[in-house]
């Protein structure tokens, strides 16, 4: 039986604590079935990784691995696996019901999986998979935007929270698709970023909405991808959007919102989860494969940009630790990557 590095828990812990996350060895995995088997060489934070570590509720018999978000090279396949070989550069975000990528090797459904862009390290690689699947879903999927710019001239899309890691992709994508990008940032460095990344106006999410745009004279918006506080945004939201729009977020409710403010208007709200096709092994669960193949194109020609901000050297539980120490306070522009 061979072993290999991790960085696990085995209770929910603050990320200070030492035995919050702790270096381990498991047994390494074989791929069966559609299943590849990535030599890891970089894997990238998210706030997924910081929720999952505080919901443990009894302490673990077993490792839980954290890790969403990967790239890496293909050392192993499956027998039905016929995407790729032996060799491959491949990046991926992985899937919530599975063991995590902070490990030496790991494995992962070749439909979920893409070569990674050939003009990015691995570590810049890493950075995307898992916030370009959830913006992409959510513009093209969730709030049914045209794919083709002539489409969309005159739309508007706010973005609120534009300088994170989802954000600092959907800006981009949302102008390849050739929308009006307005985009939130609070902070002077948040805003310069967002402003490089694209965006042609910026305000503030802590100030009022409609009269931030109508200075602007956009009196309403025809998308809105919400990444910060949806229950705080709701009624401002539904004020400056546009009848017939969409709204769609990622972030979960601590209170409840009225579904009934969207009625007059005609308003589609959705959730964009993108664990939703991994995790049910949805039939269209290869879209993931498709999408993450056409964001490396589109990264390849100059056209999206990697979001990585920050990296750390070393694949151990210490810099783990620090990662979501530095995710949890809230201040992070684009991503953070650790790298072997």
């Amino acid at each position: 039986m061979q072993k290999m590095n991790a960085v696990g828990l085995f209770e929910s812990l603050p990320a200070e604590n030492e035995e919050s996350l702790q270096n381990i060895e498991v047994e390494k995995p074989s791929p069966q079935g559609r299943d590849i088997l990535v030599e890891v060489k970089a894997v990238s934070i998210n706030p997924v990784d910081t929720k999952v570590r505080g919901s443990v509720k009894e302490k673990l018999e077993e490792p839980k691995i954290l890790g969403y978000d990967a790239a890496g090279v293909v050392v192993a396949t499956g027998e039905e696996v016929s995407l790729f070989s032996p060799g491959d550069e491949v990046y991926y975000a992985g899937s919530v019901g599975r063991q995590g990528t902070n490990s030496e090797f790991h494995l992962v459904d070749e439909r979920i999986t893409a070569k990674k862009p050939s003009n990015l390290d691995f570590a810049e690689a890493a950075a995307l998979p898992l916030t370009t699947i959830t913006a992409w879903e959510a513009i093209y999927e969730r709030m049914h935007v045209s794919k083709d710019p002539e489409q969309n001239k005159g739309k508007t899309m706010l973005i609120i929270g534009a300088a994170g890691g989802v954000g600092s992709i959907a800006v981009q994508i949302a102008k390849q698709a050739g929308l009006q990008v307005i985009g939130t940032a609070s902070r002077d460095e948040t805003k310069e970023w967002v402003k490089a990344r694209g965006a042609d106006h910026l305000i503030n999410h802590h100030h009022n909405f409609k009269e931030q745009l109508q200075e602007l004279s956009i009196n309403e918006v025809d998308y809105i991808f919400c990444l910060h506080s949806t229950d705080m945004h709701w009624e401002a939201m539904v004020e400056v959007a546009a009848p017939q729009s969409y709204i769609c977020a990622i972030v979960d409710t601590a209170e409840k919102v009225d579904l009934a403010l969207l009625k007059q208007k005609s308003i589609t709200f959705a959730w964009e989860f993108m664990f939703t096709r991994p995790l049910f092994t949805t039939p269209d669960m290869i879209e993931q494969h498709h999408l993450l193949t056409d964001a490396a194109s589109l990264v390849e020609k100059g056209e999206l940009a990697t979001t990585m901000t920050e990296r750390l050297k070393g694949f151990d539980a210490e810099n783990f630790r620090k990662g979501h120490q530095l995710l949890e306070e809230g201040k992070m522009i684009g991503k953070l990557v650790i790298e072997k």
